[in-house]
C-alpha cells in the first residue's frame, strides 16, 4: 500500500522540479520549433498558391494577347489579300485595254495598208488595162 512519508513529498517535489525544468527547457522550445517549421511550411504553401494563380492570370492574358493578335493577322491577311485580288483584277483590265488598243491599231494599220495596196493596184491595173488595151488597139 502507498505510504505518505516525508520521501513522498521529497519525490513529489523533485518530479514537479523536473517537469518545470523539461517544460522551461525542453518542451516550450521544441513546441516553438514546431510553430515556426510550420508557419514557414504554410508560408511556403501561400507563396505557391500566389504564384500559381499569378501563373494563371498571364498564362489567360497571354492567350488573350494570342487571339487578338491571330485576330489582327487575320483580318490583315484577309485585307491584302484582297487589296492584291483587285490590284491583280486592275492589272488585268489594263492588260486587257492595252491589248484592245494594239489590236485596234494594227487592224488600223492593216487596214490601211491594205487601201494602199489598192489604191496602187487599182492605178497598176488601170496602167495595165491601158497598155493592155493599146497594145490591143494598136496591133
Amino acid at each position: 500500500m502507498l505510504e505518505l512519508n516525508k520521501w513522498f513529498f521529497y519525490q513529489l517535489a523533485n518530479f514537479l522540479l523536473l517537469l518545470i525544468f523539461l517544460n522551461i527547457f525542453l518542451f516550450k522550445p521544441f513546441l516553438r520549433l514546431f510553430e515556426e517549421r510550420k508557419a514557414r511550411t504554410q508560408g511556403a504553401l501561400d507563396d505557391a498558391k500566389a504564384l500559381d494563380s499569378e501563373k494563371d492570370t498571364m498564362i489567360e492574358e497571354i492567350e488573350s494577347k494570342l487571339t487578338e493578335a491571330r485576330g489582327r493577322a487575320r483580318t490583315a491577311f484577309e485585307d491584302l489579300s484582297n487589296e492584291g485580288l483587285e490590284k491583280q483584277k486592275q492589272v488585268l483590265n489594263e492588260a486587257q485595254k492595252e491589248a484592245v488598243e494594239i489590236n485596234r491599231k494594227a487592224k488600223e494599220e492593216l487596214e490601211a495598208t491594205v487601201n494602199g495596196v489598192r489604191s496602187s493596184l487599182k492605178s497598176d491595173i488601170e496602167s495595165f488595162s491601158r497598155k493592155i488595151v493599146e497594145k490591143l488597139v494598136g496591133a
